[in-house]
């Protein structure tokens, strides 16, 4: 429960010193909005692009493969955007740890999967692992067309811009 300045009372799931109305959070909470949209949009075409290919090089395995690439590759891309939401509300000096420790969780998770998914014999290795890297890169370039394309300030002043 929070209290308001004017002595009401709300409900809230937020952590106590975090402003439900902070420009910061709403930015990133913007931004990562657009880069869902925008990465959605260019993740959906490289991977339908690498699994036709996939298909036609490879056949029934090279199509398993580029399926699951996919699949991974969607998940890494999403998990982006999770952490985005997650630490939305924390003071942005706290931001670059978190954000680096992602980025590693997610790289050593990626690792994992493909070497484990490699020797899998009803899949393609080479179209999982082409699918993945160019639907993430899909995914990277459509982060920044969304940051690029998103209007939010990059630097928020102390007060928020309000008077």
């Amino acid at each position: 429960m929070t209290e308001h300045q004017d002595g009401e009372s709300s409900m809230t799931s937020q952590p106590e010193g975090v402003r439900q109305d902070d420009p910061h959070a709403a930015s990133v909470r913007r931004l990562a909005a657009a880069m869902l949209r925008t990465g959605l949009l260019f993740g959906a075409a490289a991977g339908a692009v690498s699994v036709v290919v996939a298909a036609v090089l490879a056949g029934w395995t090279g199509l398993i493969g580029a399926v699951i690439g996919v699949a991974v590759a969607f998940a890494s891309s999403l998990v982006t955007v999770g952490m985005m939401h997650l630490t939305a509300a924390l003071p942005p000096e706290s931001l670059l740890g978190v954000v680096l420790g992602g980025y590693t969780l997610k790289i050593v998770a990626l690792l994992v999967v493909m070497v484990t998914l490699r020797d899998v014999p009803v899949l393609d290795p080479m179209a999982l692992g082409l699918t993945v890297l160019v639907t993430v890169i899909a995914w990277a370039v459509a982060e920044v067309v969304a940051f690029r394309r998103t209007k939010i300030p990059t630097i928020i002043p102390a007060g928020g811009g309000s008077s």
